[in-house]
């Protein structure tokens, strides 16, 4: 258990010395690794224009942080329960079932 321990912790140094949960500007490497993609996905987003970067110089890419973390978590999927809520709010409110 102690050797687990042990190897969190470095795991966890490993990953605020890279910084990328803490730096607002991520580099395309930094965002390969962010989003846990490939190089070549990561490029295929930008030139479709699915993703949102930056090209200060028309060169090379840069990412900012909170607007990868909005795209990762757009387009959410409804737990069954929240469907199942929904759906009974509605038939309540077309008078069809009645308390």
């Amino acid at each position: 258990m102690d050797k687990i321990l042990e190897r969190l912790d470095e795991i966890q140094k490993m990953i605020e010395s890279q910084g990328l949960f803490t730096k607002e500007v991520l580099n395309f490497n930094d965002a390969c690794r962010y989003l846990e993609l490939s190089q070549s996905h990561l490029y295929k987003l930008t030139s479709n224009g699915i993703i949102p970067f930056y090209k200060p110089n028309g060169k090379k890419i840069y990412f900012r942080r909170t607007e990868l973390d909005s795209w990762l978590l757009r387009n959410r999927a409804d737990s069954q329960e929240e469907i199942d809520r929904r759906a009974a709010d509605y038939l309540i409110s077309k008078g069809r079932i009645k308390l």
